[in-house]
């Protein structure tokens, strides 16, 4: 029997999460600003002074849909509630930029080019440029080209199935980080190439939302979760305390919390694993993380893989390859960027970079802890 599963995690110990349905607001980048206007007279001079509203800061929380996924989101702020224009703007990214079944968008313009040099907007020819760079630095475990091979595979879809080899191969021969050319907003795929950021979408998206909040001087701080997969955290709590994201067991996704990883504000976490997409045919699991070399879920004994980073695309990009590398053949990818890695293999094992060590709490007695 076939079965299609997809799992989300959630922050540990956060308040209840209001799950009315939230009203669009159509200004996606309003400021509000909340000022008391004073006026001062003093020995028959009359001075006009203005001091800022020093509201103690409110939270906000939501849950939306945006990104194929479920979107949460806990927002303090001394002015108004903003948690609407989130969701708006991650749909706005994907509708825009992202899909490939939306004509309108960016993505879907490039792969109908047929081979065209097509121009894109500078933010995201930012973004694609960090993803070229991802994909040569991990020799192609990343690879945004895998998209006709990941719809073949239709996992997490209506049909999963293990596609017919040589269909698959004439797919693979399509494909390759290398049938992408980028200079400067210009992009031109090769005949038969085409571009999918799925592998990176949500941490497009976290970017994005980092810029948006910034700009919002009324927000103090915030935690925002794609899916469980892609996490953004930004400011500092009221209370001075981390933040603090559980990690699904890859085994055990029902159950108890594996662990929880402790975040400060400006912190991006991302977690790939085989328990996200998949279906079983004899026994087997098959997984919607394929390996760009072999067209086929990938096998590099781990089944989950959590990153932490400073950059919100690497770190989505990051948890892809090193799921696909493995835990050894990923160290020095994650020295590169600087980031913090936790692998979790199929005995119960669990590996972490040093600095992920100050940051993870281990909750189940089930796993232990391996030295590197």
């Amino acid at each position: 029997m076939v079965h299609v599963k997809e799992i989300n995690t959630k922050e540990i110990n956060r308040e209840e999460i209001n799950k009315k349905e939230i009203t669009r607001k159509e200004n996606l980048y309003g400021k509000h600003r909340k000022f008391l206007l004073a006026a001062v007279c003093a020995a028959g001079t009359i001075a006009l002074c203005q001091t800022a509203y020093a509201a103690e800061p409110e939270l906000y929380t939501a849950t939306d849909l945006a990104m194929d996924t479920v979107v949460t989101e806990s927002i303090y702020t001394t002015g108004e509630d903003v948690t609407g224009e989130i969701g708006s703007l991650l749909r706005e990214i994907e509708s825009s930029w992202l899909s490939w079944t939306q004509e309108d968008s960016m993505i879907a313009r490039i792969n109908a080019s047929e081979g065209q040099t097509t121009e894109v907007p500078d933010q995201l020819a930012s973004y694609l440029e960090k993803v070229m760079q991802l994909s040569e630095n991990s020799n192609g475990a990343l690879d945004p080209t895998l998209g006709k091979v990941i719809r073949l595979w239709d996992i997490g879809g209506e049909n999963p199935h293990i596609p017919d080899e040589d269909e698959l191969n004439q797919l693979l021969a399509q494909t390759g980080y290398e049938k992408v050319h980028l200079e400067g907003n210009k992009i031109t795929l090769d005949e038969g190439c085409t571009l999918d950021l799925g592998a990176v979408g949500k941490g497009i998206g976290c970017a994005e939302l980092t810029d948006y909040l910034q700009e919002q001087s009324d927000i103090i701080a915030g935690i925002i979760n794609l899916g469980g997969s892609s996490v953004l955290t930004y400011g500092t709590k009221p209370d001075g305390s981390q933040w603090q994201i559980a990690i699904t067991d890859p085994r055990d996704t029902e159950g108890d919390y594996l662990g929880a990883v402790a975040l400060d504000g400006g912190k991006f976490l991302s977690t790939s694993g085989d328990y996200e997409k998949y279906f079983m045919e004899d026994g087997v699991r098959y997984h919607h993380i394929l390996d760009p070399e072999t067209g086929y879920p990938a096998k590099s004994g781990v089944c989950s893989v959590t990153v932490v980073c400073d950059d919100a695309v690497a770190a989505d990009g990051l948890s892809t390859a090193c799921f696909i590398l493995g835990q050894e053949k990923s160290q020095a990818l994650l020295e590169k960027y600087n980031a913090e890695a936790l692998f979790v293999d199929e005995d119960h094992h669990v590996t972490m970079t040093d600095g992920m060590k100050d940051r993870f709490r281990l909750l189940k007695d089930s796993y232990t802890v391996e030295e590197q």
